[in-house]
């Protein structure tokens, strides 16, 4: 060993003392403690010095030190849906739904930088303070690309809506985001949840079995799981509760051998999800103890428990259900993991080391949050030009129970934002002093209600209020919908339209309704704005209501942000993930996980608001749509270009998609898939060219024969236009059998 080398180890010892940790030794080189080392070689020194009882410890979530060794404790359970969560002080964004509805897979690659830097330097506080608990570390349990199949359920809010494709590309920018660019180092560690097939319902979710076709499964279920590892590289996977096809997912050789690792190439590691291995033998009767159920999970490539089953891994061993060879792979995946973080290398090597815990939470961090819900704000209805309000308007009437409301701004797994904008105090901030603001709750949030049954007898005095605000005002703007206290994950409420954490229906509640129908009778200008992670069915405010605004649970700056689109000063663009249905009986049951008669690609009957749909302050023009060749073959990608024209009178966004239509001989064919999209900002009179890609990937389907998909030979139709609904033009493009 040369004197060089030795000071390398020598000061990667130093650094771990500053951190008040022990070193085994210093004089004599430890392989694992050498940064300039192969991680792997460096991962087996490491593993190979720790006792089985250490091992498995540190295949929990809450991972001791190994003091002996210089190991620090770490705790890997954080959450950075949408803002680095649960963890004090942090940028809240708009809610992973309303990410998806941007469009704009750039704005989310963005966003996701800026709440990895966060995670850092709230990181660096932590181990600054010598702390190394729950929601501290850099191993982050986002995002949520499970398919948002049924508007019931209640964590739909958290995906990125009901489209594997948009659920891919949005997903795979939030990831190459949180996980950085740095050859050798992870900023942070991006997980990949729920692994597989798992959407609902709550209260079924740990004994559940989906048994989708293999269509389904291929088509639907795993597209942007497959994509996250294939083109954002994520270094973790979450598998779900449920069982698949019989087995629990954190059990199943199929999801995490044959196709996540097998297919796929997948060389992260996997957590379960927590205390879903408890699930084994609890909910779903396939084993009759802890002991077993841990090694069936460890063996099938679970590697991690969130959880404490894994305490049982010893047992396991001495009954003989696995061996320490099987546990050492696990053990070396999470090693790795941590060292490609840079936990075990003097931080003027780790890139990310001068991230400061001034960087959290920042002026600008907070200005990008309002851009991304700006962004995200889905104009739905603006009869007769009602908005951008009018600037003769001298008193606004704004009215609802979540108009001064700050958690439809948060959601759910957020942060806690030092100063959240409700919708109330946005529009204020935006009126200053020409506008007059008139105030009223009118109706109690059902949540309340609830938890306090004397508030319903204060229903006609808040009602008269809200009248006698509006009838001194020249508009109104409705606040109402639904709330991240209604809707969620295992929630206890159980009023009409909720039932733990899920929906039974998708009407917004009977007071509101109400109210919104009386304050509509006053015939004064009606705005309303909605809040709610998942569709509602509003026919009536569709065929009543002139303005309406689909807002989200939009972050800390919703209300800003929404008093900009209102106002005028942001022309909005954002577009529906989700399908909004007229009604709960359009579609099937909630627990049939086939996607027959769900999603728009394969609902038959007419939406109330159709995916990919969103209005505009101004107008677009879509011409000379054609392709650089219509005729390919099997494994090339499809370019189109399309001309764009902005023609009317303020500049603004377009989100151009493309859908495609397999041919007729793909038997189990959706109506039309997403294939393309692009948001682009175009000046009024403006035209742009607009080049567009579609990769192989997207045009294959599932052939059951083969067990694989294929791409099918024939006619290929491509529709161009503003939402899956307002198509502009179609082109035909042959697939060639050779």
């Amino acid at each position: 060993m040369t004197q060089k080398l030795k000071f390398s180890s020598l000061g990667f010892l130093m650094c771990l003392t500053v951190y008040g940790l022990k070193a085994q030794t210093v004089g004599t080189e430890i392989l694992f403690t050498n940064p300039s080392k192969p991680i792997e070689a460096r991962v087996t020194d490491l593993v190979s010095r720790m006792t089985i009882e250490e091992k498995i410890a540190q295949m929990q979530h809450t991972a001791p030190a190994i003091e002996r060794l210089g190991i620090p404790a770490y705790n890997w359970w954080n959450e950075a849906l949408h803002g680095v969560a649960r963890n004090g002080i942090a940028t809240v964004f708009p809610q992973a739904i309303a990410m998806a509805a941007t469009w704009n897979t750039n704005l989310i690659y963005q966003e996701a930088g800026i709440i990895s830097t966060e995670a850092r330097a709230k990181y660096y506080e932590a181990i600054g303070k010598k702390e190394h608990g729950i929601y501290q570390g850099l191993t982050f349990w986002s995002p949520n690309i499970n398919i948002f199949r049924d508007p019931r359920w209640g964590r739909g809010q958290e995906t990125y809506g009901e489209d594997p494709f948009l659920t891919a590309q949005i997903g795979t920018a939030f990831v190459k985001g949180l996980q950085g660019s740095n050859d050798k180092y992870f900023k942070v560690i991006a997980t990949a949840k729920h692994f597989a097939v798992h959407s609902g319902p709550e209260s079924s979710r740990h004994s559940f079995d989906a048994w989708p076709s293999e269509t389904d499964l291929y088509e639907t279920y795993l597209p942007a799981f497959e994509a996250l590892v294939r083109d954002a590289c994520a270094n973790s996977f979450m598998g779900a509760y449920n069982r698949v096809y019989g087995t629990p997912s954190c059990a199943s050789d199929l999801l995490l051998n044959d196709l996540l690792r097998k297919k796929w190439g997948f060389t992260g590691y996997v957590v379960s999800d927590c205390w879903a291995v408890s699930d084994f033998y609890n909910g779903h009767k396939f084993v009759p103890d802890a002991a077993k159920a841990s090694a069936l999970a460890v063996k099938a490539g679970t590697d991690l428990s969130c959880g404490g089953e894994y305490g049982k891994l010893l047992e396991a061993v001495k009954l003989g259900y696995i061996s320490e060879a099987e546990i050492d792979v696990s053990v070396k995946r999470l090693f790795t993991a941590r060292m490609k973080l840079g936990m075990f290398d003097p931080q003027e090597m780790v890139p990310y080391a001068s991230i400061k815990p001034s960087d959290n939470n920042t002026e600008a961090n907070r200005q990008f949050a309002r851009k991304v819900a700006c962004e995200s704000i889905v104009l739905l209805k603006n009869d007769r030009s009602l908005l951008p309000i009018s600037k003769k308007v001298k008193s606004i009437a704004v009215i609802g129970p979540y108009a001064n409301e700050v958690s439809v701004l948060l959601g759910n797994y957020n942060g806690d934002p030092t100063n959240p904008v409700t919708i109330l105090q946005g529009l204020k901030n935006k009126a200053g002093n020409k506008i007059k603001i008139n105030y009223a709750a009118g109706v109690d949030q059902p949540e309340k209600l609830a938890k306090d049954s004397t508030l319903g007898k204060l229903r006609a005095s808040l009602e008269l209020e809200a009248v006698q605000m509006a009838m001194k005002s020249d508009i109104i703007v409705f606040v109402g919908g639904i709330s991240p206290e209604l809707e969620g994950e295992e929630m206890p409420v159980k009023i009409d339209g909720f039932s733990g954490g899920d929906r039974t229906h998708l009407d917004i509640p009977k007071n509101q309704q109400l109210l919104l129908e009386k304050l509509n009778g006053l015939k004064k200008p009606v705005i309303l704005v909605l809040t709610n992670g998942s569709a509602l069915s509003i026919p009536w405010a569709k065929e009543n209501i002139p303005a309406i605004v689909e807002s989200w649970y939009p972050g800390e700056e919703g209300g800003n942000a929404l008093a900009d689109v209102l106002f005028g000063d942001y022309n909005p663009a954002g577009r529906l993930p989700v399908t909004f249905y007229k009604s709960i009986n359009d579609i099937p049951p909630f627990d049939d996980y086939r996607m027959e008669g769900k999603t728009y690609r394969y609902f038959k009957g007419e939406p109330l608001f159709a995916f990919g749909f969103g209005l505009s302050y101004t107008n677009f023009k879509y011409s000379d749509i054609s392709a650089v060749n219509n005729r390919i073959k099997a494994g090339e990608s499809v370019k189109l270009m399309v001309t764009v024209t902005n023609t009317g009178t303020c500049d603004g966004d377009e989100v151009v998609q493309v859908y495609c239509i397999q041919p007729e001989t793909v038997v189990l064919r959706s109506n039309k898939s997403l294939v393309a999209f692009q948001r682009v900002n175009l000046k009024k009179g403006e035209s742009k060219v607009i080049n567009l890609e579609i990769s192989p990937v997207q045009l294959r389907h599932f052939n059951s024969k083969t067990g694989d998909y294929s791409i099918a030979p024939g006619k290929y139709e491509l529709e161009v236009g503003a939402a899956s609904n307002d198509i502009k033009g179609k082109i035909n493009i042959d697939m060639l059998n050779k």
